[in-house]
């Protein structure tokens, strides 16, 4: 069994001794509804996004992310409207998680330029089990490895589970104090600490547990030009995240200069140091699109290959239409980089 084999099977054992995690996406201003769903309806017309992420990817078929998410503002109510759906495959597809969430958020003036934004979102989250592609310890021969010399694999005494799919409902909520010049945060998503097993007896790491997430910006403008092409500005930033004994803190800057934009974040997990991120992308009209290397600074470094991932971000509010009606340029405060 090859090193990089070895490592994998032992963070699968590790695995089974934790409660679940959630997805961290590098480009978390790709991905505003799982950030926080008071961050619903940030554009006037639709706004469209794909995100994918291949994370260690030289670890065969490790984890493999894709979402879509659509969202819009409605003037007449104050209100964003959006809706999240999410596939995330571990082990090639082993392990897969399903989940559809619909957020709502109302905007609401505090004082002068300052804004706050409270945000609600429901949804149902399927998590399904392939048992047919579990390899066991009984399995496993010393000499032909999980065959046997004609390719056919070794029956296992491992009782398969009565359920192999598991479906609840789970709701998150957050809020968002924004101006001109800044912007803070707080998200919890899973409330409601839902069960996750698939087996009949009781166990106590079955719950997903509360993620709570603090954030918050700044947008600091490099020019005075009111032109969204040729405006350029840097946004520093900071994402502080604890999910039951896990926890990451991201800090860095994003920056924009006409049709470029990119970024460098540092990701520190309270143990150890776990990613420099790297990103750059293009902006022009309605298309967005941005690519990130995460740089693995742990142990697992050489082993891992880091994390890829690409945004694509279809922001209707700039289209020639939206121009004319100038709603795109209604919008004062520093919440661009997530537009």
């Amino acid at each position: 069994m090859s090193k990089r084999h070895l490592i994998l099977l032992l963070m699968c054992f590790s695995v089974c001794r934790m409660q679940a995690q959630d997805v961290v996406f590098s480009q978390f201003f790709a991905a505003p509804l799982e950030l926080n769903p008071a961050l619903t309806g940030l554009t006037h017309a639709p706004r469209v996004i794909l995100n994918y992420r291949n994370q260690w990817p030289a670890i065969p078929n490790a984890y493999t992310t894709y979402a879509v998410s659509y969202d819009q503002y409605f003037d007449k109510v104050n209100s964003g409207f959006g809706v999240n759906i999410l596939t995330d495959s571990e082990g090639g597809g082993i392990y897969t998680t399903n989940r559809i969430d619909f957020s709502y958020a109302y905007d609401l003036r505090i004082e002068g330029d300052i804004f706050l934004r409270g945000g609600l979102e429901a949804g149902f989250v399927q998590k399904r089990l392939d048992w047919n592609r579990l390899v066991f310890l009984d399995q496993i021969d010393p000499i032909t490895g999980a065959t046997d010399g004609s390719g056919n694999p070794f029956p296992t005494e491992e009782n398969q589970p009565d359920n192999l799919s598991t479906i609840y409902p789970d709701f998150s909520a957050g809020v968002l104090v924004y101006s001109p010049v800044f912007y803070g945060g707080i998200a919890l998503k899973h409330i409601n600490a839902p069960d996750e097993k698939l087996l009949l007896t009781e166990t106590d790491f079955a719950q997903r547990p509360v993620l709570y997430s603090v954030h918050a910006g700044a947008e600091i403008a490099l020019n005075s030009s009111n032109k969204n092409a040729s405006r350029a500005f840097i946004s520093p930033n900071v994402i502080f995240a604890r999910q039951a004994d896990f926890g990451q803190i991201n800090t860095g800057a994003y920056a924009q200069a006409g049709y470029v934009f990119g970024g460098v974040w540092y990701r520190y997990a309270f143990s150890n140091a776990d990613a420099a991120i790297f990103l750059v992308g293009f902006q022009k009209d309605v298309f967005k699109i941005g690519y990130s290397y995460d740089l693995t600074l742990s142990q697992l470094s050489n082993q891992t290959a880091g994390g890829h991932e690409i945004s694509l971000i279809l922001n209707f509010d700039e289209s020639a239409l939206m121009q004319k009606r100038k709603k795109s340029r209604d919008f004062n405060n520093c919440l661009k980089l997530f537009r």
